[in-house]
C-alpha cells in the first residue's frame, strides 16, 4: 500500500462516514485536494486527506520520459482497492483513456489556465535578452516559446513550485513558466512578471482544472459530489480533452488547447451560451505551430474536440507532432519558421 499518513480529519456531529480523500504530497496537490475537503465539510460531511507516493513525485527523470499517469495511477490504485474514496487530479495529468472503473463526478470551477513567466528583475518576456535561459516542464511550453524566435535558451525543469522559482531567485535560471493556476492555489501570485496570453502561448488541455474522482459504483458518493461541478469548466475541459485523445496525444506532446464558454446573441437578441475553442500542435523544436478555432454548443463539447483535432489533422498535425526533436543552436538562434505556423482555420461545427 502507497499510503503514508492521514492528515486533518475533522469530525462534524451528526455524520456518518469520514470520506476519505486521496493526494499527492506536495504542497501544491495538498491544497487542491484540501479544497475538495473543506467543501465536503461545509456540506456537512467527515473528511480527511490521505497522502500518496506517486512515480511522478519520487522520480528526478524529465516528466516526458516518465510517460503518461506518472502523478495519477497510484492514486487510481488506492482507488480501486477501496484504501481511498476519493481521489483529486489535476485533470491535465490524467491520461485521455476512460477507465470504466472510476467516473470524474465532480470538475470544479477551473482557475485561470493561463501559463505564467517567472523572470528576473521583474522581466516580461519581451524585455529577456536573447540567450537568457528560461527553465519549463512542459515540451508544450518549450515549442510555443521557441517558436516566438525570441532567441531563448530553453532547458528543463523538475521540481515542485518552490524549487522552480528558487532557480530564478538564486540566479541559476533567468526565467521559468509555470502554470498560473499552481501558484495561485499556493498563494505565490506575487512571483508573476508575466501571464502569457493565449496567442503567446496555449495552455495545455485541462489546465487549471481539478478532477474530482471515485468508483463509478458508488452512487452515494457521486451525488454528493456532483453539487461542486462547474457545468462550464467541465465543458471546457472535454473539449480540450476530445481533441488531445482524438490527436492520439498523451499530456507530454507540445498540444495546446483552450475551451471557454460565451455568452452569444441570436438574430431574434437572445443570449445563449457558445463554446469557443482554440487548439494548436508544435514541432518540439517550435520550427512549425499549426493552429485552429472551432465554435459550438457546450453540449457537443466531445465532438467539438474531435472535430477540432481532425483540422488540425488534415494541416499537417501528425507529422508535426511525430517528428525528430532539433535541438536549439548554441547560439541562441531560432529554426526558421514555416508559414503553416501562422496559420489560423475557423471551423465551425
Amino acid at each position: 500500500m502507497t499510503r503514508l499518513q492521514e492528515e486533518d480529519n475533522v469530525t462534524v456531529p451528526g455524520t456518518r462516514r469520514s470520506w476519505r480523500i486521496g493526494t499527492r504530497g506536495s504542497l501544491l496537490a495538498r491544497t487542491q485536494s484540501g479544497t475538495v475537503r473543506d467543501a465536503l465539510i461545509a456540506a456537512g460531511h467527515e473528511a480527511e486527506l490521505v497522502i500518496v507516493r506517486t512515480v511522478g513525485d519520487e522520480s528526478s527523470e524529465p516528466v516526458v520520459e516518465l510517460g503518461v499517469g506518472v502523478f495519477t495511477s497510484a492514486l487510481r490504485e488506492e482507488l480501486a482497492a477501496g484504501n481511498i474514496d476519493i481521489a483529486v487530479h489535476s485533470y491535465k495529468d490524467l491520461p485521455t483513456a476512460p477507465d470504466p472503473r472510476f467516473t470524474i463526478a465532480a470538475v470544479p470551477p477551473r482557475e485561470d489556465p493561463r501559463d505564467a513567466l517567472v523572470a528576473r528583475d521583474g522581466l516580461v518576456l519581451g524585455e529577456l535578452p536573447a540567450g537568457s535561459k528560461v527553465g519549463t516542464s512542459a515540451p508544450r511550453r518549450a515549442a510555443q516559446l521557441l517558436a516566438l524566435g525570441l532567441g531563448l535558451e530553453v532547458l528543463p525543469l523538475r521540481g515542485n513550485l518552490d524549487t522552480r522559482l528558487s532557480k530564478v531567485a538564486d540566479g541559476e535560471l533567468d526565467a521559468v513558466i509555470v502554470a498560473r493556476a499552481g501558484l495561485a492555489r499556493i498563494d505565490r501570485l506575487d512571483a508573476v512578471t508575466e501571464a502569457l496570453e493565449p496567442v503567446q502561448m496555449l495552455p495545455a488541455p485541462a489546465q487549471g482544472a481539478l478532477a474530482v474522482e471515485c468508483r463509478s459504483d458508488d452512487s452515494a458518493l457521486i451525488e454528493t459530489l456532483s453539487q461542486f461541478d462547474d457545468a462550464a469548466t467541465r465543458a471546457a475541459v472535454v473539449a480540450e480533452r476530445g481533441l488531445l485523445a482524438e490527436l492520439e496525444a498523451g499530456c507530454t506532446v507540445p498540444v495546446g488547447a483552450l475551451g471557454e464558454v460565451v455568452e452569444s446573441i441570436d438574430d431574434d437578441g437572445r443570449i445563449f451560451d457558445e463554446l469557443s475553442l482554440r487548439g494548436c500542435a508544435a514541432a518540439v523544436d517550435g520550427s512549425d505551430v499549426l493552429r485552429a478555432s472551432v465554435v459550438g454548443s457546450p453540449q457537443d463539447a466531445a465532438e467539438l474536440g474531435r472535430a477540432l483535432a481532425r483540422e488540425l489533422l488534415e494541416l499537417g498535425a501528425r507529422e508535426l507532432l511525430t517528428s525528430d526533436f532539433t535541438p536549439p543552436q548554441p547560439n541562441g538562434e531560432q529554426p526558421i519558421m514555416s508559414e503553416r505556423s501562422e496559420r489560423i482555420t475557423e471551423v465551425q461545427a
